[in-house]
């Protein structure tokens, strides 16, 4: 038998060391595949956004270089370049003239607005709130003319744009560097509207030295540098510049929207730099499918493949040494029985003893010297009876515990028509139920039996609630019985009162207190939940109530 075991032993170990061997190449190979892939495919993507970018900003280039004599307050600038902007076909949003006018060329660029037909032609700040132009003494940046021109557009010429939190300092650093400048990302045409940049290049007129006004194209974000096959490996995403945390990312739909990368999220797995606007641009990849994780699942195929083979091998070999351990295993199993019927019985026992306990004190307390018989044995009834109850729910859930609401059932407390139970379903343990049970019997049993002064019956409800989180979770238990009063209500027995204040507080671990108020008797009771819903006595039951299975 040793030998056998010794032989099954190392065939085992040689097939298992060879489907490791065989998994693991496999799976270096496929990172290896799947990297090379990758990097590939975000090299061409990146390839063509930068090629993108560059006959962009060439367009910029052009139209600037076409103004031969510019004219500041002309409304029409871009008139004789339409042909020449739309033959790069660049799927520009809008293309603007921006002059720098002097204040003493405010009216007159006000007149030529008003004659080019533009919806308002007032100089105004760029958010379209009135500029006092007698109070500006440096030249301003105001957009002349737009195209292509259409009811939208047609509302944007006669903005002054230097106060424009992004496109105020982009022109300005268009005019220090004397190229084109890219803005920072920024929402086109509206405010809501599509997210794009804005490309700026200097109109410098020959023989000057300070640009006379500013070509301008916008471009949607999207196309421009998010664009991406739905069947690549990876997703593209721009590190916002505004934003040392945040990027854009455009959904299946184009739209750009911003998100926050958290300090634990997983890095890119590749990041491309662009330039564009006399300004790098940040793209991060991040691929599409875990290549670490489908390169395991490969080797975990392989490595299935190799150790079953190994299994139909060790298999044949064990099958005899299987014949001879059955033996020994049913004999496990018998003494496994054995053991268990042992514990069960000592199980019972306890219980048995504590329940019996519980009765004894039951009777002492009802019976004890000085009782009116009649109203003794009444109590003394419900009492067990309730007992009985609580007992029968736990033989039902196999003393798994007991829904809370089941304890205000008719058969187990008086008055239970009465009472209006509300609250989170919870199983309470054996202890806890038993405890709650004669707790609930005894405060409905001494509500009042009577006509209060406005000749109703109480009124009864019962709730419950389960606060904090964890450990800290406590259980607050609220009795209220309305229309009754201290002089109405029967007085709690002298057990009534130790199980009220005493009893049932120290079972679950907790505090109780009673009183009246103006229309009603409130008995409230709070205890943690580690002790309400006792974890230990459940494993202890279920470990009881569950299959023996034979050792293997």
């Amino acid at each position: 038998m040793v030998r056998l075991g010794f032989i099954i032993g190392f065939i085992a170990l040689i097939g298992v060391l060879l489907s490791g061997l065989a998994a693991y190449r496999v799976h270096d190979q496929e990172l290896t595949i799947d990297g090379i892939a990758l990097a590939r495919a975000i090299d061409v993507h990146a390839s063509l956004v930068q090629d993108r970018l560059t006959e962009r900003e060439l367009l910029a280039r052009v139209a600037s270089g076409l103004f031969r004599s510019p004219s500041v307050v002309k409304a029409s600038m871009l008139e004789p370049l339409r042909s020449s902007i739309y033959a790069f076909k660049t799927d520009f949003v809008v293309a603007g003239w921006v002059a720098r006018l002097k204040p003493g060329d405010l009216d007159a660029a006000r007149g030529e607005l008003a004659s080019a037909g533009f919806a308002n032609p007032t100089i105004r700040n760029y958010d379209d709130k009135p500029l006092d132009t007698a109070a500006i003494s440096q030249p301003i940046d105001v957009l002349m003319d737009v195209e292509p021109r259409n009811a939208e557009t047609r509302t944007f010429p006669g903005r002054a744009l230097d106060s424009n939190p992004v496109v105020g300092p982009m022109l300005a650093q268009a005019m220090a560097a004397g190229k084109p400048v890219a803005s920072d990302p920024l929402p086109l045409l509206r405010a809501n509207g599509p997210m794009g940049l804005m490309l700026a290049a200097p109109v410098v007129p020959p023989g000057a030295t300070a640009p006379a006004g500013f070509v301008t194209f916008s471009y949607e974000l999207s196309p421009l540098m998010l664009t991406n096959d739905d069947l690549s490996l990876f997703s593209v995403a721009l590190k916002d510049p505004r934003n040392d945390n945040g990027e854009l990312v455009a959904n299946d739909r184009g739209v750009v929207s911003e998100r926050t990368v958290a300090p634990a999220s997983p890095p890119p797995s590749a990041v491309r730099t662009v330039t564009f606007g006399n300004r790098d641009w940040r793209l991060a990849y991040y691929a599409k499918t875990n290549a670490v994780k489908r390169a395991e699942q490969t080797a975990a195929i392989v490595a299935a493949i190799g150790l079953s083979l190994t299994g139909i091998i060790c298999g044949l070999f064990g099958y005899v040494a299987y014949n001879n351990l059955r033996l020994s295993r049913e004999i496990q199993v018998r003494i496994g029985f054995e053991r268990r019927l042992t514990a069960v019985i000592d199980e019972l026992n306890h219980r048995v003893k504590n329940i019996l306990a519980v009765i004894q004190s039951i009777v002492t307390r009802t019976l004890r010297h000085g009782s009116d018989i009649d109203v003794a044995r009444e109590l003394l009834i419900g009492r067990i009876h309730a007992m009985s109850n609580v007992v029968s729910l736990l033989s039902e859930s196999q003393w798994q515990g007991v829904q809370l609401k089941g304890l205000f059932e008719a058969r187990a407390i008086p008055h239970a028509e009465r009472i209006a139970v509300s609250g989170p379903d919870i199983a309470v343990s054996a202890r806890a139920a038993q405890s709650l049970s004669l707790l609930f019997f005894e405060l409905a049993s001494h509500s009042d039996e009577g006509l209060s002064l406005v000749g109703k019956h109480p009124h009864i409800t019962a709730k419950w609630e389960v606060t904090g989180e964890g450990s800290e979770q406590t259980f607050h238990f609220r009795w209220e019985e309305f229309n009754t009063s201290e002089a109405t209500r029967r007085t709690d027995s002298d057990f009534g009162v130790i199980l009220l204040d005493r009893v049932a507080p120290e079972a679950l671990g907790g505090v109780a207190k009673r009183y009246f108020t103006d229309v009603s008797y409130v008995y409230e009771l709070t205890a943690p939940m580690d002790t309400v819903v006792d974890m230990n006595e459940r494993d202890r039951t279920e470990k009881f109530s569950a299959p023996v299975r034979p050792p293997r």
